[in-house]
């Protein structure tokens, strides 16, 4: 690649679900749901048996019943996610120090100088594929190019458990020919609003100015204008900042009573309060998130000049609770700090920071 930076992206296959088929051979080669009944709660990740019949991850466990009868659904363990995760980062940090983890189940690498020499990014892809596959028993995809989101596109080409390339002489032939939708940044309501101006593939958004894109889209404008051209600047970060830890609980059923939202709240305070003593984090800011029978999500925060113990997060809790009488019944709660008190060399696990648990 020249002078081109090599970036790999590396994305375990249906990671929480595949775990859960190594982990009991029963679910083998079965449609499997992470998270979520036929009931209640969100599907938090499916096998690729479950997506056959349409489950996808964030998909309501009632939706995903009625698409898939027999889907099987498991409780998510996180321990045991993490622990998978980090025998990968491992495998990661043979290769080079330049790992930005995105989530527990996907992380770019900059190979460019790596602890091997090799210059080939493609044979070194396959290598930590094969090592991951050798120590986990896990399938991973990945993809191959000069940038991040290039890294990222290439991916999803041969996803289960292939690898692809694009070169920087081909990136722009392969951009425009990509569906709106696909790119990173654009979202189902962008993705909407670009195709009624005629936008459907690269090719179309390519033929607009940017002033036109900055105008339309304020400040993503610049970010479209430059993705369709394959200019991604943004260099591997291996150093990422946690920006907050929480819990949070999806009920069986909607909560209205007093007493029974305040006994929910104690569940999910008490694991929060274990992964704050796990990972020796505190934090200035306490927030609630509420989300509705409707959906609607609301959160209320309190912020502190000093780290709040325990009983004073409790009662920040309760207190952002009275705050404002809740007029709908609640099907989900969650409690987080923010303002940690961590720099980032002691980031833990990049953007997943609201983690339902399992009573």
């Amino acid at each position: 690649m020249g002078s081109f930076r090599k970036i790999i992206h590396v994305d375990m296959d249906a990671f929480f679900a595949s775990v859960e088929q190594l982990d009991n051979p029963d679910l083998r080669g079965k449609p499997v749901a992470v998270g979520g009944n036929e009931v209640r709660g969100v599907v938090a990740a499916a096998s690729y048996e479950a997506r056959e019949y349409g489950v996808r991850s964030a998909m309501s466990g009632k939706m995903a019943a009625l698409k898939c009868p027999h889907l099987i659904f498991v409780k998510p363990r996180f321990e045991r996610y993490k622990e998978v995760s980090n025998q990968i980062r491992e495998i990661f940090f043979e290769y080079t120090d330049l790992v930005e983890p995105l989530s527990l189940d996907e992380a770019f690498l900059d190979v460019t100088e790596n602890k091997f020499g090799n210059p080939s990014a493609s044979l070194l892809a396959q290598e930590i594929r094969d090592k991951i596959k050798a120590t986990t028993g896990l399938n991973a995809s990945a993809g191959i190019s000069y940038n991040k989101f290039l890294a990222k596109t290439a991916s999803d080409i041969n996803k289960p458990n292939g690898q692809a390339v694009i070169l920087p002489k081909e990136a722009e032939a392969f951009l425009e020919k990509m569906p709106i939708e696909k790119f990173f940044g654009i979202g189902a309501v962008t993705a909407e609003k670009m195709k009624k101006l005629g936008i459907h593939q690269g090719k179309d958004l390519k033929e607009y100015s940017l002033q036109f894109l900055t105008k339309r889209f304020g400040k993503s404008g610049l970010h479209f204008f430059n993705i369709v051209r394959g200019i991604h600047n943004s260099e591997v970060q291996p150093h990422r900042e946690r920006k907050s830890l929480s819990a949070e609980s999806t009920f069986e059923n909607d909560l209205l009573n007093q007493d029974e939202l305040v006994s929910a709240l104690k569940k999910i305070f008490q694991e929060l309060v274990r992964r704050m003593e796990r990972t020796k984090i505190q934090g200035r800011t306490v927030t609630l998130k509420i989300k509705y029978k409707d959906f609607s999500l609301q959160t209320r925060s309190k912020s502190f000049e000093q780290f709040p113990n325990q009983d004073k997060i409790w009662e920040t809790v309760i207190e952002l609770l009275n705050q404002t009488p809740l007029t709908m019944a609640v099907r989900l709660f969650g409690i987080g700090v923010s303002n940690l008190n961590i720099l980032e060399d002691r980031a833990l696990y990049g953007k997943q920071l609201w983690l339902d648990f399992e009573e």
